[in-house]
């Protein structure tokens, strides 16, 4: 079975997308489903992760109800409050759905960036390496030292690194993100997805030359037990088409073996969401 990883719906009519503006052209316009079929069908991927794409509680349960008998849809990661007061009884509720695989806040449009290791967050966090229940990390390269205080506060936690943590490709920045995230990748629980990297180059003239060495860093650093293919679609159409960012992916692993590929395209992902 493979599997994308990483993707999103929305509903600009919504209106709880704060990120989303006219600005954006290409992604200020509705995506559902019938929307990224065709993408998938052509690269034979069987199901996807639906991300979260606002923070809010009604997003989830918009996303929740797109996959409700949506069988190509795997699972969602949704968004909770994890400084709320009820937090352990707001996930138990929401696991009742069994789409839910996830939960993951928007880190890097939080002011605070060391909101991850604050006290309530901290015992929310607990919770869910308690309840083996799976993170979305999404970061900036300045925000790592922060997810490697959380992973030794809570070592137990069952995380993932959205879009390789998004180091600054455009700028051919290596440091300080490459050993922050080799420190990241030692602990054994946490994943990363190759995904969202064309959006960190250059737009409109980034290239498999400037994104191989970020690429090779993380599989080198994770291993091939602990990487995961995911779009980043509709957002990747910033920088280019679902077409390019899966041929990125199939060309950075075109040499590896077919238990390798495998994992990568989606045996991973379906261990790490429980899919």
């Amino acid at each position: 079975m493979r599997i994308d990883s990483h993707q999103h719906f929305w509903k600009v009519e919504r209106g709880d997308y704060d990120w989303m503006s006219p600005d954006f052209e290409v992604l200020y316009r509705d995506y559902l489903p019938e929307d990224l079929l065709p993408q998938i069908d052509a690269h034979q991927i069987d199901r996807t992760v639906l991300v979260q794409a606002a923070q809010t509680v009604a997003e989830t349960e918009f996303i929740l109800g797109l996959a409700e008998g949506n069988d190509r849809i795997a699972g969602v990661v949704g968004w909770l409050d994890m400084e709320a007061d009820d937090f352990e009884a707001q996930l138990a509720r929401y696991r009742a759905n069994p789409k839910l695989v996830g939960i993951r806040p928007v880190i890097h449009d939080i002011s605070d960036d060391s909101w991850m290791i604050r006290p309530k967050v901290l015992n929310s966090l607990k919770h869910l390496a308690d309840q083996d229940f799976p993170f979305d990390f999404l970061t900036y390269s300045r925000h790592l030292p922060y997810v490697i205080q959380v992973l030794e506060e809570v070592p137990d936690l069952r995380a993932i690194m959205d879009h390789i943590s998004k180091p600054e490709i455009k700028a051919g920045n290596m440091a300080p993100w490459q050993e922050l995230m080799s420190e990241v990748a030692s602990h054994p629980n946490v994943y990363c997805k190759i995904s969202g990297m064309i959006t960190e180059a250059d737009h409109d003239s980034w290239s498999f030359i400037d994104v191989i060495p970020y690429m090779r860093h993380v599989c080198d650093s994770f291993g091939h037990e602990r990487i995961v293919y995911g779009s980043d679609w509709p957002v990747c159409l910033l920088a280019g088409s679902y077409d390019e960012v899966i041929g990125l992916a199939e060309q950075f692993s075109a040499n590896w073996s077919e238990e390798e590929q495998r994992k990568f395209f989606g045996d991973n992902a379906r261990a790490f969401y429980k899919l």
